[in-house]
């Protein structure tokens, strides 16, 4: 991977809890705007944001399965300020929203499980 690419995914990874810009992170790599987006489309076959939001998903999903963390603690560290916009990105990614999908597949649901399991 060219490690300009790189070198913007784990800044991307790293700075999840704010907002980045394009121009920010092109900058950082003394790309142009339009080249990153080009190269960015090339190495990782998504553009900048399209990979931004997967990898602020897969965050929110780890947080919601393994932490005890509010919806909007979790909103936070994963960049997203405004609650509509998280869950229906979240229900678009995962096909439930945030707080079901703890529900279904989160910490207390798992411990729920192991205890019910050990009484039998």
């Amino acid at each position: 991977m060219d490690r300009r690419v790189q070198k913007v995914a784990i800044l991307m990874q790293t700075e999840l809890h704010r907002s980045v810009s394009l121009h920010e992170l092109a900058k950082s790599v003394n790309l142009s705007d339009s080249r990153l987006r080009h190269l960015f489309k090339i190495e990782t076959g998504r553009s900048p944001c399209d990979f931004l939001k997967a990898i602020r998903m897969q965050r929110a999903k780890e947080l919601c399965e393994g932490t005890f963390l509010s919806i909007k603690e979790i909103m936070g560290r994963v960049g997203i300020r405004d609650p509509s916009h998280f869950v229906r990105e979240f229900e678009k990614t995962y096909g439930l929203s945030p707080a079901r999908f703890r529900a279904a597949y989160g910490v207390a649901h798992r411990e729920w499980r192991l205890a019910t399991l050990a009484n039998r």
